[in-house]
């Protein structure tokens, strides 16, 4: 059994979504860390959408379909950069 191809498909989207969003942030990017942590949590505030290839993702889904969840990917993106700076602007006040 191949089980080595199944992923989550939102990992590859979020991933490149944070990469981008980045690039509004310029001190974040040499912050891998950083991204990391931002990355998972925007991954937490999606639904996991297991698939083996991405032609099974595009094949099943509808254009309206792929665009809520691309719209989904970005807002998640977009929270989690403002909670991860906030939750690191904490830290370091304490």
């Amino acid at each position: 059994m191949d089980m080595d191809s199944i992923h989550n498909w939102y990992e590859k989207a979020v991933f490149a979504a944070v990469k981008e969003h980045a690039q509004q942030f310029p001190h974040l990017i040499t912050e891998a860390e950083t991204l990391a942590d931002i990355a998972c949590v925007a991954l937490n505030r999606l639904p996991p959408r297991y698939i083996r290839h991405e032609v099974d993702l595009a094949f099943y889904q509808s254009d309206p379909e792929r665009t809520e969840s691309l719209q989904a990917v970005k807002e998640a993106v977009e929270f989690a950069f403002g909670f991860v700076q906030a939750r690191n602007a904490m830290r370091a006040r304490s």
